[in-house]
């Protein structure tokens, strides 16, 4: 496992290496990345691995607002990137009812328990679970995720999700790399 010194883009390199180099090992045929304007997913292709692109649903940094926009969709599109946007496993009606009530719910308590290894730990397990349950990844077989910690990417697992639905048959198998400032 690779430990980064500390969280955020400067690690986005070298976790895509990582990565790519980790599935060529092990013969996983996807990569499921989060990529909410699309470079980091961008970087991916044309590495001869099935990549899927995961961004912030629509709406996430403001209502209505798209941050990947259409040229990046369509980029991607042509570089053979599959990109889903949709609610965060994690987000959804759970987030909603938090900031209504003042309450803390199921899904906040594990997310928040997988960021005790980081927020891009967090992000590998979501991601690859919803890219599970829109039938962009096949069921049953390893997959590696990539996210990060806010901008770029800085953290990849060997992950065999489950769907939503049976959450905690996920498998995290290996920890590629993460940043050891959390």
């Amino acid at each position: 496992m690779q430990l980064w010194p500390e969280k955020g883009s400067i690690n986005t390199e070298g976790t895509i290496d990582a990565a790519v180099a980790r599935a060529k090992e092990l013969g996983i045929k996807y990569i499921v990345v989060a990529s909410n304007s699309g470079k980091t997913a961008q970087m991916l292709a044309n590495k001869g691995i099935n990549i899927v692109c995961v961004s912030h649903h629509v709406g996430f940094a403001k209502p209505g607002d798209d941050e990947m926009g259409t040229r990046s969709r369509r980029l991607l599109q042509e570089l053979g990137v599959k990109v889903l946007t949709t609610t965060h496993l994690f987000a959804g009606i759970d987030r909603a009812m938090r900031n209504h009530f003042q309450g803390i719910y199921p899904a906040e308590i594990v997310a928040g328990t997988l960021r005790l290894f980081g927020q891009g730990i967090k992000v590998c397990v979501e991601i690859s679970i919803m890219a599970l349950d829109a039938g962009l990844i096949p069921y049953g077989k390893e997959i590696i995720a990539i996210g990060g910690s806010g901008k770029g990417a800085d953290a990849a697992c060997v992950i065999e999700p489950a769907h939503s639905s049976q959450f905690f048959d996920t498998k995290v198998l290996e920890i590629i790399c993460m940043p050891r400032e959390h």
